[in-house]
């Protein structure tokens, strides 16, 4: 069984990306987050101690996308994922999706981004 504990919507200026303005001043992305975990014991507790912590999961995930000055949203992403499972045992994969509605491309578009699933093992292979 795995629960799900979502954050969406976190607001994060940051300075990545390839072209030179955008490291210089930098621009707003958006972070949705999706932890799969088991909540059976805090369903039944009613402890923090015994779930993950909202507030700290977004502590850690801004500090991994402010960090440093990636090019690339999937690097980005990738540290977000990275972190939070490496600062949260009770994590088991985690779903980063980073939003761009910014990026400096030629068309009107209403947003583009990337979607990361990361896992502590590895999922089994699709099957055809």
């Amino acid at each position: 069984m795995t629960d799900t504990i979502f954050i969406t919507g976190i607001v994060i200026h940051a300075r990545h990306g390839v072209m030179e303005h955008e490291t210089e001043v930098g621009q707003r992305f958006v972070i949705d987050l999706e932890l799969y975990t088991d909540l059976s014991e805090s369903s039944r507790t009613d402890r923090l101690s015994d779930t993950v912590s909202y507030s700290n999961v977004v502590a850690t995930a801004t500090s991994a996308f402010k960090n440093t000055n990636y090019k690339l949203l999937e690097r980005a992403a990738g540290a977000v994922a990275d972190d939070i499972l490496a600062t949260f045992q009770r994590v088991r994969a985690v779903k980063v999706t980073v939003h761009k509605p910014h990026a400096p491309i030629a068309a009107i578009f209403e947003d583009v981004g990337v979607v990361l699933t990361r896992s502590r093992h590895p999922l089994p292979p699709a099957r055809s």
